[in-house]
This record gives structure tokens, C-alpha cells and sequence, in this order.
């Protein structure tokens, strides 16, 4: 169930702005607890306005490395003495030349225990001035926008069986994103997405809203 503004996708960045602060402001985040074995990382969720629409930033990962090939959000590793927001703002630039300022990180969503071993924390962000968007040639593939009536969009989220592929309820099996004909993510990007969705465009309440148990491909596990 929306809250009381009803499952309204802004059009408008300023009206995103302030229903999107207000949102993650109220929203209980939950962090996965530090431990010695766990690494933390950091991603954008960087909301752009195209002139025709809302979208946010998706990236596929050069075809090298960890994670190559695959759906990703800007972002990285935590580096020692870095706060969360600074990870994610110093990642996205060397990915894509893009500035997350202070004023425009709005908050954060759940920490993703992904099963690499990482705790991935979102980072939600207005970026204002994409002109000197430089995809890094060493960690993009390729930069993509996700039109948030899309992401908001009641057949973008599937679920399936992960030992047939045939449908399972909603809320259980194995997500996937089916953001366009060429484009299906799974946990943990689509998790985060898919949660980004939940609380940040749609409203609903947290408890509805949780993605630690989400079930992840064995090709995400390295």
C-alpha cells in the first residue's frame, strides 16, 4: 500500500527532491553490522532529469574483471577513512566524470549483503550536471537510463523459480528487473533498485519493503 500521496513518480526533479528526501528521511535503514570478514561498498542511485523524463543511472560493467558484463550501479569499494557518501560520490566520478554534491545526497536505502562477501550500501542522489558524463573505459561497458515511470511500473518486477524459470509469487524466488526488452537485473543491483522503487517512488512501507533475504545468480557470488 502507497502512503497517503499515493504512487505518484515525479516528474519534476524539484518535486522529486522533496518527496524523495522526505521518504529516506523517515525511512529505518538497515546496515549490516561490522565484521571482520565483511567488505564495504558503496553505489549511486543517481537520479537524472533527461528533459524528458526522470531516470536513474544503470551501467553494465566492462567485459573484464570482477563483475564483468554485468548490471550494475556506479560505485565501489569503501576506501579506509571514507564515509559511505564519499565512497560512492569519489566512484561514480571515476567511473563516470559525474559530481554527487553534498547538498543533492539525499540519503540511503538497506545495506545489500551481497554474496561476495560485500555489504553494498545505495546511496540515493540527485546528479544536476551531466555534461561531463566520461564513461571510464576500464570499468563501463556502457551507461543506461532507467525512466522512473518504468522502474515504478507494475510488470517490472518478475519473480521466478530459480530451478525452472517458471513463475513464482510475488515476493518470492529469484527477482528479476524487466526494465526493457534487453535489459533484466537481478539481486543484488535489482534489489536495490527494486527497494529504491518500493520505499523512494511508491511508498510503501518499510516492512514491505526489505531485500536481505533476496535470492542472488551464482554468477553474482565472486
Amino acid at each position: 500500500m502507497a502512503d497517503a500521496a499515493g504512487p505518484r513518480v515525479p516528474d519534476d526533479i524539484v518535486d522529486f527532491r522533496a518527496l524523495a528526501h522526505s521518504r529516506l528521511e523517515s525511512f529505518p535503514r538497515i546496515a549490516v553490522a561490522d565484521d571482520p570478514g565483511i567488505r564495504r561498498a558503496a553505489v549511486v542511485l543517481g537520479v537524472v532529469d533527461t528533459g524528458d523524463a526522470l531516470a536513474v543511472i544503470v551501467i553494465k560493467r566492462a567485459y573484464r574483471g570482477r563483475n564483468a558484463g554485468q548490471w550494475g550501479l556506479p560505485g565501489g569499494r569503501v576506501e579506509a577513512g571514507e564515509t559511505l557518501p564519499e565512497a560512492a560520490a569519489r566512484e561514480l566520478h571515476e567511473e563516470l566524470g559525474l559530481t554527487a554534491r553534498t547538498a543533492d545526497i539525499l540519503g540511503a536505502l538497506d545495506d545489500f549483503p551481497a554474496a561476495s562477501g560485500f555489504a553494498i550500501t545505495p546511496v540515493v542522489a540527485i546528479l544536476g550536471d551531466t555534461s561531463a558524463l566520461r564513461p571510464s573505459e576500464d570499468e563501463v561497458h556502457s551507461v543506461h537510463l532507467v525512466d522512473l515511470h518504468r522502474l515504478a511500473a507494475e510488470d517490472t518486477p518478475h519473480w521466478v523459480h530459480r530451478e525452472t524459470g517458471a513463475d513464482a509469487p510475488a515476493g518470492s524466488g529469484l527477482l528479476q528487473m524487466r526494465l526493457a526488452p534487453d535489459m533484466t537485473i537481478h539481486a543484488p543491483t535489482g534489489a536495490m533498485l527494486w527497494q529504491f522503487r518500493e520505499v523512494v517512488l511508491l511508498g510503501r512501507p518499510p516492512a514491505q519493503a526489505r531485500v536481505a533475504d533476496f535470492l542472488q545468480p551464482e554468477w553474482t557470488h565472486h
